[in-house]
Parts: C-alpha cells; sequence; structure tokens
C-alpha cells in the first residue's frame, strides 16, 4: 500500500508559489563532507562561504493530478512521471525525492537558475533548498506545518546525501538557507551537525561586496567524481596534513574577514589556494589556473569555487585592484565561449 499522498492542484490553481535561494562562493570546501571532517572534528573542520544574488528561483503550479512534472534551465528537456513510480536516480532524480517526502501530486515544478548549470556555485544544492522552502509553503497552505531553517537545511542535506549514495557536503545548503557570509563548524557527531557563525553585519556586508569578484570558466563541473578523489587522498592518509594545515588557514580567513582585514584575508586566500594546489591538483583546469595567477599578479587572492575541475573562480581583494582584474579577466574569458564574469555581489537573505 503505497503512503497517503495529496493532491494540491486546486491550491495551486488558485494561487502557484514560488521560492527562491541563493548561491555561494567558498574557501575551505570539502571540509563539509562527513568522511573527512568527522573523523577529525577535534581540530573543528570548517568552511568559510558567502551567498551571492544569482538566485534559483522555483515555481510550482499545478499539473495532471496523480502525476509530477520537473523543468529546469540548462536541460533540454523536462521530466514528468505518476507520483508512485517517481525515479530517484534520473537528472531531477533527487526533486522527485523531495516531492515525494512532501507527498504532494499533481504538481509542476520549473527551476529557473541565476548562475550558469553546473558552474561550481552549489546550484543543485541551492535548487533543492528553494524547492523545499516552496513545498514547505504549499505544506502550510494545506493544512499542515511548515519548515524552519534548521528543518530546511537538514532535510536538504540528507536527501541528497541519501539519494546520491553518500559523501555529500552541507555547505551549499547552509549558504541557500541562510544567507550572508558565515563560518561553519561542521560537528556530524553531534546532532546539531554544524555551528553557524555570522562573520559580517549587513555593513559589513557591503563592503566586502566591493571586493569580491566572480568569473565562470565557461567549462562544466561535475563535484561527485572529482570529490571522491579528494576524499580517497584523505583517507588513505596521503594528502590528510595538507587538509589540516589549509583548514588552520581558513580559520585564519574567517578571522581576517570578521575583523574586516581585507588584506589579511587576500595574503590568507592564496597560501589556502597554494596548499590546495599540492593537495588538490586536479581541482585546476588551464583556464581557472590562469585566471587564479592573473589575479594574484594583481595583488589580490583568489580561489576556485566548490569543489574545482571547471566550474568558477572568485577573487578577493581591494575595489582599485579588482578594477583592473576585471579587464584582464574579460580579456581571458572573451575567448571562451559561455565563459565571463558573473555580476554579482554578497546576498544577506536566505531562502524564501
Amino acid at each position: 500500500m503505497y503512503p497517503p499522498t495529496a493532491s494540491v492542484q486546486t491550491i495551486l490553481k488558485t494561487a502557484p508559489i514560488e521560492s527562491s535561494a541563493p548561491c555561494r562562493i567558498d574557501s575551505g570546501g570539502t571540509w563539509d563532507i562527513k568522511a573527512m571532517a568527522l573523523p577529525l572534528e577535534k581540530i573543528e573542520p570548517i568552511t568559510v562561504n558567502m551567498a551571492l544574488t544569482l538566485r534559483t528561483a522555483v515555481r510550482l503550479s499545478p499539473f495532471k493530478e496523480g502525476w509530477v512534472k520537473i523543468i529546469s534551465e540548462g536541460f533540454s528537456e523536462g521530466e514528468e512521471q505518476p507520483f508512485e513510480r517517481l525515479p530517484f536516480h534520473s537528472d531531477f532524480g533527487v526533486f522527485f525525492a523531495a516531492v515525494s517526502y512532501f507527498g504532494f501530486h499533481g504538481i509542476r515544478v520549473d527551476i529557473r537558475s541565476g548562475s550558469p548549470v553546473k558552474s561550481a556555485l552549489g546550484g543543485s544544492s541551492t535548487a533543492l533548498v528553494a524547492l523545499i522552502k516552496a513545498l514547505s509553503k504549499l505544506r502550510r497552505l494545506s493544512g499542515g506545518r511548515s519548515l524552519s531553517g534548521s528543518d530546511i537545511l537538514h532535510l536538504g542535506y540528507h536527501l541528497e546525501d541519501g539519494v546520491s549514495g553518500g559523501n555529500c557536503g552541507i555547505q551549499d545548503q547552509a549558504a541557500a538557507v541562510y544567507g550572508g557570509v558565515n563560518k561553519w563548524v561542521w560537528n556530524y557527531g553531534k546532532r546539531a551537525l554544524l555551528k553557524r557563525k555570522a562573520l559580517l553585519d549587513a555593513k559589513g556586508i557591503k563592503e566586502i561586496s566591493k571586493r569580491i569578484l566572480v568569473a565562470y570558466s565557461g567549462k562544466s563541473h561535475i563535484s561527485a567524481g572529482i570529490n571522491r578523489s579528494y576524499i580517497e587522498g584523505f583517507l588513505t592518509g596521503k594528502t590528510r596534513a595538507g587538509w589540516i594545515e589549509a583548514n588552520h588557514v581558513v580559520k585564519g580567513i574567517a578571522g581576517a574577514i570578521e575583523q574586516q582585514d581585507w588584506n589579511g584575508a587576500v595574503d590568507l586566500l592564496r597560501e589556502e589556494m597554494a596548499i590546495r594546489k599540492k593537495i588538490t591538483p586536479d581541482a585546476l583546469i588551464p583556464v581557472t589556473a590562469k585566471l587564479i595567477d592573473e589575479a594574484e599578479k594583481e595583488g589580490c587572492g583568489a580561489r576556485f569555487t566548490g569543489a574545482g575541475a571547471g566550474g568558477s573562480v572568485w577573487a578577493l581583494g581591494e575595489p582599485h585592484r579588482l578594477l583592473k582584474l576585471r579587464a584582464v579577466w574579460e580579456g581571458t574569458l572573451s575567448r571562451i565561449k559561455g565563459a565571463g564574469i558573473l555580476e554579482c555581489h554578497v546576498d544577506p537573505v536566505g531562502a524564501r
């Protein structure tokens, strides 16, 4: 007997539901994966990330009863399936899994991303958070309880980790839920899983927004395979000392950002990048390596986003240095189809 479900056609015919969430840039990524963070919890594994105004939007509208349809930018075709046979292994598997969790059918999900698809900015996790937020609104309209931010974060992480077969991180969902600039301490041995510290207030967010530049390399990235190689190096002990050293540096980055010591943060970001080149050389492809080198020549710090191996790069530096770097990056990226500067700043607002 299949669990009880609910058609939401009538509710959505009256008022389609919309939600959105921000993607992110980061320092100290990969430490948010449980296989790495849990055994070394005593060193306080951390990630620093910043939500961006490149938001992913989700719209829920009515569809035929008993069915679910998902359409997303960046995919040539959508997918529609009967609720009883929703595929959790397809390109839209984790989104079908979220709809299944809430038990809704007669629903169409449209996903629009403000960032390039597979750009290593946490897009799929951001889309999942936006979808869960929208489904939470729908649950409330149908007489149930809406989810808190903490609920959405935990559900999004566990759904994605479960459907993917494990080794999924949580930093993308965390940035999408809360927005802003945060230091995350990963506590998988505790029920809370993580601790959050907001590093900047609204004024500080405006200041750091003047000092970041984000670019898409034009080369898409898939995190699962590259993350597996990082985890293998860590678990075997081959790269573990380097990871611990990088974690210490990222703690310094968090402190420098909190104190708005921008030059100190730049120096430390360059230091983290130097370590990552040694322990995760596959994170760089020729174009992203060139972008990082160009940023450092202009007196900035720069880093690949997420797991790297394509995707995006972000730079931190004083505004006058970023102005020069923008021109350099534009020249480099002009020769690559789909590549370019991503116009954005830090978003203080999470899922809404």
